[in-house]
């Protein structure tokens, strides 16, 4: 335990913004499977996966993801969906 008071302070910060971004987190993961699973069941997923890069790009604004990580998730999201739905199709 820091018994520097500048430390103690910087520790309360960190636990609450670890806090912030593990919702953020958990919201993209929640958010994806929600997109996969309804291109796997053969669903409509155009709005939930608009939903989920919408939740991707505040996730980098915010800076809970950096920019290039937000821009592969989203590449391999929308990479997968489309080959799930090709699958349903063929």
């Amino acid at each position: 335990m820091a018994n520097i008071k500048s430390q103690i302070k910087r520790n309360r910060q960190n636990e609450k913004a670890r806090q912030r971004n593990k919702t953020v987190r958990s919201e993209l993961q929640t958010r994806t499977k929600k997109v996969l699973n309804a291109a796997q069941n053969g669903e409509e997923t155009a709005e939930s996966l608009k939903a989920a890069i919408r939740r991707i790009d505040t996730a980098a604004t915010k800076g809970v993801l950096h920019k290039n990580t937000a821009a592969r998730k989203k590449s391999r999201l929308i990479k997968q969906v489309r080959r799930l739905e090709s699958a349903e199709q063929a």
